[in-house]
């Protein structure tokens, strides 16, 4: 692992891979790489102008890259559902998701379905998707995987089981906090659930450390804690590490060879560095609370995911 980089992803011929906001930073990262080592890579973004220009932008970069791009907006779970239906008709399996999508320290805002915006995308729309994309993925065998990116953030909270909606006190760092938590609360949970079910699919997460992304631009421009968005631009310009390096443990989580379910991955100075398995807040491994994070999930989405029968 020291010193791990794109050059040894292994072969990623003859697999498939959603990542979820593809069009720039992490994600667009992600799936170059996915592609330039052979894998056919689908971009699931909101905005299409931008998911077409980055299927260009990719096979101008990567030539005879097999790429597409597929509308998903996750603060909709309708188009969740549309997606999941529209690449369940192009591809029977799916060999690797990467929940890589995410909003951060938004003002108080609310989804197409009327949940907190930064838990309604980062968590709720990405567990809707996993489990509309089960079947697929299921199909694909052992060696599939659902790598989903959360962040050091996480560390600002656990979630609140009897507010998930943010609607008492709302403090936009917090929440974003929080959805973090529940991006890995879920991988702790999904991989349990696989595990019990005796499928081979691989739950892992993984954070960026601190990069510079338009994630990062676009929470300085919000209204809110001016303070912090100043020093996180300052931040940024010191210290933060590329995009293309702040996937990097997104990749090895994707593609590496002995990844463990629940595994955890990002920079190895904490911020930056190549990737190493990272510290986690005790409350992301707590059973009893991914349980119910999980039973909310599915009654908040209306999603039930269908595991297989041990």
């Amino acid at each position: 692992m020291p010193g791990w980089n794109a050059q040894n992803i292994p072969g990623q011929s003859g697999r498939t891979a959603v990542v979820t906001g593809a069009n720039s930073g992490i994600g667009y990262t992600a799936a170059r790489e996915l592609a330039r080592h052979g894998a056919q890579v689908v971009l699931a973004c909101r905005s299409a102008a931008r998911g077409r220009a980055a299927v260009v932008r990719l096979r101008a970069e990567v030539p005879g890259a097999e790429v597409e791009f597929v509308p998903l907006d996750l603060a909709d779970l309708g188009s969740v559902r549309e997606f999941a239906q529209a690449y369940g008709q192009r591809h029977g399996s799916l060999d690797l998701l990467v929940n890589n999508a995410g909003v951060m320290a938004l003002p108080y805002g609310r989804t197409a379905d009327g949940f907190e915006t930064q838990f309604g995308v980062n968590h709720l729309g990405h567990f809707a998707l996993t489990g509309l994309l089960l079947p697929q993925l299921l199909a694909a065998g052992p060696g599939a995987r659902v790598v989903t990116v959360s962040s050091g953030f996480h560390a600002l909270g656990d979630v609140d089981h009897d507010d998930l909606n943010g609607e008492h006190g709302y403090r936009r760092w917090i929440a974003y906090g929080r959805s973090k938590t529940a991006n890995l609360l879920f991988t702790h949970e999904l991989a349990r659930r696989l595990g019990a079910a005796g499928s081979g699919i691989v739950a892992a997460a993984a954070h960026p450390g601190y990069a510079s992304t338009n994630l990062h631009a676009g929470a300085s421009r919000q209204e809110g804690h001016r303070p912090m968005s100043r020093l996180m631009g300052l931040g940024a310009a010191v210290l933060a590490q590329s995009a293309a390096a702040g996937a990097l443990p997104t990749l090895y989580a994707a593609t590496a060879p002995g990844v463990r379910p629940d595994a955890f991955f990002g920079p190895r100075l904490g911020w930056r560095g190549a990737p190493a398995p990272s510290w986690r807040a005790k409350w992301t491994l707590d059973d009893t609370s991914g349980e119910r994070l999980w039973a909310a999930s599915e009654k908040l989405t209306s999603v039930a995911y269908g595991f297989p029968a041990n």
